[in-house]
């Protein structure tokens, strides 16, 4: 019998989930490293061509989040008055692909579609701009999508709409224009960032009048950084930062990346917030990368309270940077040469016993805004409702003692519900974390191997391969686990996270060091 020892994989035990939040939302997925959008020109404040076409399509098919709302550019409500009264033959079969195409959480529309619209070629045939390349996953679900946009856009003249709603973007951008300027400019000085034109990559903001408003949707592919930013009660400038900040400091944590290792064991104490995310949770980089984001815009707003907030959602790090930010200030070398220094200030001792003061935050706080109109999603029974309740448990299995058992008991109770392969996969993908979690790393490891003999859809399938290679890492095992990371790869639906978690797993990140016998 194979006997496991347990190695880093706790981390993994949460899946990433995606939800509507009350704030101007923001789709802060895990940087996933795929396809780069379609090298074309570019302002770093702009409208997009292709972005309005595709999103004018969906709004004739039945895309109605927040139609009603006060807060929507009326540019929305022309184009859609105007596409219903056209009698158009394209209009059926867009209707039946957005409608079959619909996620079951009703937040993720937009985005699936804005991650479409953002890595693709454009007019008039609508195909990647990268086909070669790993498309995103919510863009991947959208392969058969371009055929039946580019019928729509040409029977419906979608070109004449885009010159016809210039004025609209126009002042749109204006009003943007100043605040946004400011704040990259903040930031730019703060760093002490000079722009050689060397660096690979850009940072666009991207004004969207089609959909839903209250919205700010941010992606980072491979060196390209996006947002989104929908109408809203109040200009979004602080989250236009954040991403500006992102696209600034993230290449920090690439860079100094075997030097913010050296201290991961200060990231431990972050894995008890219940608030933390699963990308901050299996990448102890992008956390402290992301500590001294939060840190910087406390520095900037000069709220300590922010960074002290930081950590009580589990981003512990980020008084510790506040802190010593304050050195930084007072010297002139630009934060990517001072960095390394800042790292090594750190004295992990003390910092330790710092963050395990901390009291996380069982719920994060939140600005509200005026919603006039709330999608809800579809009602769940049967085998479906249990494992909804199971799943549920599981991820608040840190607010109160019993939950992760109670989870258990419906996962299994889900299996007789139902004779449906799909459902008993989702099941044992459960039973399989939860067996993680005890430290049953054989029953873990066989559980996950069941699901592949289950028919799981896309996302339980890949999870389940990339934490067989984890499993196998954990034993040394390099050949088993670089075929499971393979085969997850291979898995067409998979999600960013589990992707990018099995391209790190092919680079060796998760191998077994046997000379590292503390980290164990």
């Amino acid at each position: 019998m194979r006997r496991f020892a347990h190695f880093l994989l706790i981390g993994l035990l949460t899946a990433a989930v995606a939800s509507p939040q009350r704030r101007p939302t923001r789709s802060d997925t895990p940087p996933p490293r795929e396809a780069p959008p379609p090298p074309e020109p570019y302002n770093q404040l702009d409208s997009s061509e292709t972005l309005f076409y595709v999103l004018a399509a969906i709004n004739a098919a039945g895309y109605d989040e927040q139609a009603d709302s006060s807060t929507n550019n009326p540019l929305r409500a022309r184009v859609r008055e105007y596409l219903a009264k056209q009698n158009l033959q394209s209009l059926a079969p867009l209707k039946r692909y957005v409608r079959d195409h619909k996620p079951r959480n009703p937040g993720a529309e937009l985005g699936q579609y804005i991650s479409f619209a953002l890595v693709n070629k454009g007019k008039p045939d609508f195909t990647p701009a990268n086909p070669d390349l790993p498309q995103p996953a919510d863009a991947d679900a959208l392969y058969d999508f371009p055929a039946v946009l580019a019928a729509f856009y040409q029977e419906a003249k979608l070109g004449v709409l885009w010159q016809q709603a210039q004025p609209d973007y126009q002042r749109a951008l204006a009003q943007l224009h100043d605040p946004v300027v400011f704040a990259v400019q903040q930031v730019n000085a703060y760093l002490r960032y000079v722009d050689t034109g060397v660096r690979r990559g850009r940072f666009q903001i991207l004004v969207d009048l089609m959909g839903a408003p209250n919205q700010v949707q941010f992606r980072n592919y491979i060196d390209d950084y996006f947002v989104v930013v929908a109408p809203a009660v109040e200009q979004p400038i602080f989250d236009i930062r954040h991403a500006y900040l992102r696209y600034q400091v993230d290449p920090l944590g690439y860079r100094f990346a075997d030097e913010l290792q050296k201290k991961a064991k200060l990231g431990e104490h972050a894995y008890d917030s219940p608030l933390l995310g699963e990308q901050f949770r299996i990448d102890f980089v992008r956390l402290a990368t992301e500590c001294l984001i939060k840190a910087v815009e406390s520095r900037l707003d000069r709220q300590s309270a922010l960074a002290e907030e930081a950590a009580r959602e589990g981003f512990v790090l980020a008084p510790i940077f506040a802190e010593l930010l304050q050195q930084y200030e007072r010297q002139e070398v630009a934060m990517r040469l001072y960095f390394p220094d800042m790292l090594n200030q750190i004295d992990v001792k003390k910092a330790q016993q710092q963050i395990a003061r901390i009291d996380f935050l069982k719920e994060r706080p939140v600005r509200t805004y005026r919603v006039t109109s709330e999608v809800k999603a579809p009602e769940l029974t049967g085998a479906a409702k249990t494992l909804d309740d199971a799943e549920q448990l599981f991820l608040d299995r840190e607010k109160a003692a019993g939950n992760a058992n109670k989870a258990k008991e419906l996962f299994l109770k889900a299996m007789q519900e139902t004779d449906e392969k799909p459902m008993h996969a989702k099941s044992y993908y459960g039973l399989a974390r939860i067996a993680l979690l005890d430290r049953d790393l054989e029953t873990a490891d066989r559980f996950f191997r069941k699901i592949l003999e289950l028919e799981p859809d896309p996302a339980t399938k890949a999870w389940a391969l990339v934490y067989i290679g984890r499993l196998a890492d954990s034993q040394g095992d390099k050949d088993p686990a670089q075929e499971s990371y393979k085969a997850a790869l291979a898995v067409q639906g998979i999600s960013d996270l589990a992707r990018q978690e099995a391209q790190r797993g092919l680079t060796g990140a998760f191998a077994r060091n046997p000379k590292s016998k503390e980290q164990e």
